[in-house]
């Protein structure tokens, strides 16, 4: 399970950077490309945070949609999961969201 270590790294930043204080809050962007299930990264908010200023925390997770460019139709799409294919048929496409992972904002305090 990837979330498991992911969201250690997360913690780990937060914790370092709340100097002390307490976490009350944490917003990540998990984009649906990612491969990351947002119900196990909860659980691992949770056993990872025991112990540490952000124990007892809530963790946000925002979901960007996949989205593509098609470089042959130059047409955006969306993209539900990772097969790279445009509704035109083609293969050409750049990937335009959906692969973030990232701490939004925190609140301290």
């Amino acid at each position: 399970m990837h979330e498991l270590s992911i969201t250690q790294s997360i913690v780990d930043a937060v914790c370092e950077r709340a100097d002390g204080r307490p976490v009350r809050t944490v917003r990540i962007r998990v984009g649906m490309l990612t491969a990351v299930v947002p119900d196990s990264m909860r659980f691992c908010f949770d056993l990872t945070t025991a112990g540490t200023v952000a124990e007892g925390a809530q963790l946000e997770i925002d979901q960007p949609p996949g989205t593509a460019h098609c470089r042959a139709c130059e047409k955006d799409f969306a993209l539900p999961d990772l097969v790279l294919l445009c509704p035109c048929g083609s293969a050409d496409v750049a990937i335009t969201s959906g692969q973030e992972l990232q701490i939004v904002s925190m609140r301290v305090g």
